[in-house]
């Protein structure tokens, strides 16, 4: 069955802290050895993961990313337009007196994520085009911590530059993403130039302010505020959808739900049959 990508226990993250000096010394073996690739390879226990029939385990393999990837974050809190919350840590996609709330979480790194995306997201568009649902996105970064890297992060920072030119303009940049995601083994939303290249799909997103936005960093320290709401949530894995609080299925056996199935969970959900 597959299960959604689980954030990591306090004992699980001490196990990842002892891995992660485990890995600093062979990576020091490597670089002496006269290897100028850095390879920092992390086993994840977020979860086992059975995608189409199949059980994988993330693995993390971050590579030796430079330049305006590693350049200092901003610190200072730019909250972008068109997000509603504390600090602006909700995306609201549809009507905003739609009279029920489809609550989505998800991390841009998270492979099942990915799934439930390819398989309904086109049904929660319909749903949204009807008009009796409004979707409440609740974005995570927490597998960074546990693959290494700051894909997640540095993918969430960039949907904000992507917000700020419009909620029409983060949904197609959204969809992009996951359509786009890199293996789980590599970091590759970690890298900013990779990030404008994906915005060229969405016709109009690529706007100076946004380049100059991702480029930046400038929403950097907003996607940490979305990132810790999410920690603050109660919710535990990737992704999860709820209708008017009402957790759905969103999984059954090793294949997410059909499309009907989800569109019947939340009618069903809302009371819209």
């Amino acid at each position: 069955m597959a299960h959604p990508t689980q954030k990591p226990s306090r004992k699980q993250a001490q196990k990842i802290s002892a891995r992660e000096r485990i890995q600093e010394a062979q990576r020091q073996e490597k670089l002496a050895a006269g290897r100028r690739r850095r390879i920092v390879v992390g086993v994840s226990i977020v979860a086992v993961l059975a995608l189409a029939g199949g059980t994988a385990l993330a693995i993390s393999t971050a590579g030796g990313k430079s330049s305006a990837n590693e350049a200092a974050e901003p610190t200072a809190l730019v909250v972008p337009a068109n997000t509603s919350g504390p600090d602006g840590t909700v995306i609201t996609y549809g009507k905003a007196d739609a009279p029920h709330t489809l609550q989505v979480f998800e991390d841009f790194r998270c492979p099942v994520c990915k799934t439930f995306e390819a398989t309904n997201g086109e049904a929660v568009r319909k749903l949204v085009d009807e008009g009796g649902v409004k979707v409440e996105y609740h974005l995570a970064a927490f597998l960074d911590k546990n693959l290494g890297g700051r894909g997640s992060r540095t993918a969430l920072a960039a949907v904000g530059a992507a917000v700020n030119e419009g909620v029409d303009k983060f949904k197609a940049y959204h969809d992009v993403l996951y359509a786009n995601q890199p293996d789980e083994r590599e970091d590759g939303f970690g890298d900013v130039n990779h990030l404008l290249e994906l915005a060229d799909k969405v016709p109009g997103l690529k706007t100076d302010a946004f380049v100059k936005a991702v480029t930046d960093r400038t929403y950097a320290p907003w996607a940490k505020k979305v990132a810790d709401a999410f920690n603050d949530s109660g919710v535990t894995g990737t992704p999860t959808v709820k209708v008017d609080g009402k957790p759905l299925t969103l999984f059954s056996g090793n294949r997410a739900v059909t499309p009907e199935q989800f569109t019947a969970q939340v009618k069903q959900a809302a009371g819209l049959q």
